[in-house]
């Protein structure tokens, strides 16, 4: 109960800084939504289903790479990173508590950019539904992971993409998949998979990161 109380302290410190802040998540929704907009016009009419949907999978991950590029800016500002690892709690629970913070950021992004996404290319299935909800969870474990390790670094805001998006592929494919094939199944097995081995790696190496 104290693992989860540690988590559920450090995930409602950041959703209340962005509350107060509005920094992240306004910045995640114009950018996913101007994409949209831009690749409407800038698309061939009939386009794809293909295209469409690589356009809505590069852009999910672009535009979670925005939040997770900020999930330790407040401490990193604040100046109070250590005194984070320092508390008297699980490390892992650090990387949870962002990443549960994180997740929200885009899932509340998604509850607007999908719907565009749907008026501008095609309507969205069940299966591309359930692919996004999948696919969140796999980036936000893993982005929340790296960026705790380049928030450390000098070039963290070139170490960040450089580390993320080649692990974001296996998403991408996934997702792709799982749009426009008439069986999903095994590519959302492959994204729940995905999702169960990175969270298991980051959750058991959290602590190794942040102590060096």
């Amino acid at each position: 109960m104290t693992y989860v109380r540690d988590v559920g302290a450090l995930a409602r410190k950041d959703l209340l800084l962005e509350l107060r802040a509005r920094d992240t998540l306004p910045a995640m929704l114009l950018f996913v939504v101007a994409t949209f907009v831009v690749f409407h016009f800038a698309l061939p009419s009939g386009s794809s289903d293909l295209a469409a949907s690589g356009l809505l999978w590069v852009a999910i991950v672009f535009t979670a790479l925005l939040g997770i590029g900020r999930a330790f800016v407040p401490e990193r500002e604040q100046r109070v990173l250590d005194g984070l690892v320092l508390a008297p709690c699980d490390r892992s629970a650090i990387w949870l508590g962002k990443g549960i913070a994180t997740l929200a950021f885009l899932a509340a992004a998604e509850v607007v950019a999908l719907p565009v996404f749907a008026l501008f290319f095609h309507g969205l299935t069940a299966a591309t539904v359930a692919a996004v909800v999948l696919a969140d969870l796999g980036i936000c474990a893993v982005g929340t992971f790296l960026g705790a390790m380049a928030v450390a670094t000098r070039a963290r805001d070139l170490l960040l993409p450089l580390l993320f998006l080649p692990l974001a592929i296996p998403i991408v494919i996934g997702g792709v998949g799982a749009s426009i094939v008439a069986s999903p199944g095994r590519y959302l097995a492959f994204l729940a998979l995905y999702d169960a081995v990175f969270a298991l790696i980051c959750w058991a190496s959290f602590e190794y990161v942040v102590t060096e």
